[in-house]
């Protein structure tokens, strides 16, 4: 007979998530119950019998759930197994110690057990002291083994034994020279680094999956391979930074820092020259569009970044948003955030407004100034709410992925100067539709992956904006939703 809670099923892995905060009960009774047994036997305070044993019932019964979404927690994978171990016994030491605590202390079984008093202060004492060797654990478990002591000062690190204290930098230092670049050592590995490698390596390897060394990464885990060499748009690791960040298999987790576009176009170039472990920048193949990319590394390029862009709103200064105005957006479900305090543009998100829709597009119109960013996905916006878009002069961002809107609204955006960007993923738009957006005066970037647009109309349509990135989701020269790093309408030349 199969036992679902016993297996990694999605039922026993929604209870085991409960587990970081079921663990916070018996840390916290054990810890009061610690203060008032030392308050009582110096006599500072008066706590009686039955108290104490209703603090450790309660904290035995806390440790026990916390043990039960713990086990069905690790069903999961992904955790190194000897410290997995550890963790799990010594948080069953803590249930079990407690419970012993608590019955000799009892009215109900205290009398009963031979010798119970000289039982009390031993048990209690372990369950306390588990607790926190077992979330001393449980922290590597989640962050890595030096999670809790990676920063421990001096002179504390000498009087341990620790080794000096060694700042890791949080972002990749400049590169001087870009063509004597190591591609592996000195671009992807420190962009792995610094947003994958928490929660794969060796002591937190999520999904089987270790990206801390080359070898292991190229293994792969238990989902396989992390990528297919030569066909970034096959590879896991950049599929699933391509989802959106509420998807449950995006990575990085949503909350956690996430990789940036140029990133992403990194690594994807990467992969798809080979993913070589030794070789340059000068020794590889690099598209125009990779050129300014690279060349924001560091100096070896600095001539190729004159190619890149100023964005359409740099610079831009406008009124103060009404908060009134603001107000009656988040009345509305709407999410807003400054995009930059000293310019008073604004971000204006509908991720949790799924019913905003057309009738409700007068709400933004107060802030046509401010609007900068507007995130309109998976609403019930179409082709007759785009008239209002067009309003907002200073739009420089527009998401209407899986929306309902058609080449019809999409004249109304022609006049838009300031937008750069704009997705129409999981949409009707068709060749007509993205014709038509192109001719917005300073688009850099259209995204029309899963829409009605055909692979040959883009192919056409590129020829005669080859300024513009039309994203038509995976394939040899696109990374969908994101940084195109190829096109095969175009010559690849060697990074001069």
């Amino acid at each position: 007979m199969d036992y679902p809670l016993l297996q990694a099923s999605g039922w026993a892995l929604f209870i085991g998530r409960f587990h970081p905060v079921l663990v916070h009960l018996p840390i916290g009774f054990l810890l009061i119950a610690a203060l008032l047994e030392i308050g009582r036997r110096t006599g500072r305070i008066g706590v009686s019998e039955s108290a104490m044993s209703f603090i450790l019932f309660w904290s035995a019964v806390g440790a026990t759930l916390a043990c039960v979404a713990g086990y069905l927690l690790s069903l999961g994978g992904g955790y190194e197994a000897e410290l997995l171990d550890d963790h799990m016994w010594q948080g069953i030491g803590v249930a079990a110690f407690a419970w012993i605590a608590w019955l000799v202390k009892s009215d109900a079984f205290g009398d009963k057990i031979p010798f119970g008093p000289a039982f009390y202060l031993p048990a209690f004492c372990l369950a306390t002291i588990l607790t926190f060797t077992a979330g001393h654990e449980g922290g590597s478990l989640t962050h890595g083994e030096e999670y809790l002591t990676q920063y421990t000062p001096e002179p504390f690190r000498s009087i341990a034994g620790m080794p000096p204290l060694q700042e890791k930098a949080i972002e990749a230092k400049p590169i001087t020279n870009v063509q004597e670049a190591v591609v592996y050592k000195d671009i992807v590995q420190p962009i792995l680094e610094t947003r994958c490698t928490q929660c794969h390596n060796a002591s937190k390897k999520k999904g089987d999956l270790r990206m801390d060394e080359l070898a292991l990464l190229l293994k792969g885990g238990k989902g396989g391979p992390a990528f297919v060499s030569g066909k970034s748009a096959e590879s896991d690791m950049i599929r699933r930074c391509l989802l959106p960040e509420g998807d449950d298999d995006h990575m990085p987790p949503k909350g956690k820092p996430q990789l940036s576009t140029q990133q992403i176009a990194l690594l994807s170039w990467w992969i798809d020259q080979g993913a070589p472990a030794d070789k340059k920048v000068s020794e590889l193949t690099v598209s125009e569009q990779m050129k300014p990319v690279l060349a924001s590394l560091g100096s070896g390029l600095a001539g190729s970044v004159s190619q890149m862009q100023v964005s359409a709103i740099e610079g831009l200064k406008v009124a103060k948003a009404d908060p009134k105005a603001i107000e009656n957006l988040e009345k509305a479900g709407l999410i807003v955030h400054p995009l930059a305090n000293d310019q008073n543009l604004i971000e204006v998100s509908a991720v949790n407004a799924a019913d905003f829709g057309d009738e409700q597009l007068g709400l933004l119109i107060p802030l046509a100034d401010q609007i900068a960013w507007l995130k309109l996905g998976r609403t019930k916006i179409s082709d007759n709410g785009l008239k209002e878009l067009s309003k907002l002069k200073n739009l420089n961002k527009l998401h209407l992925e899986h929306t309902a809107v058609t080449d019809a609204g999409l004249v109304h955006l022609k006049d838009l100067s300031k937008l750069e960007y704009i997705n129409l993923v999981d949409t009707k738009v068709t060749d007509s539709g993205l014709k038509s957006v192109m001719q917005v005066k300073n688009l850099k970037s259209v995204y029309v992956w899963r829409s009605a647009v055909t692979d040959s109309g883009v192919v056409q349509i590129a020829r005669s904006y080859p300024k513009i990135q039309i994203v038509n989701g995976f394939n040899e020269a696109t990374v969908a939703q994101f940084v195109k790093t190829g096109d095969t309408t175009r010559a690849e030349t060697k990074v001069k």
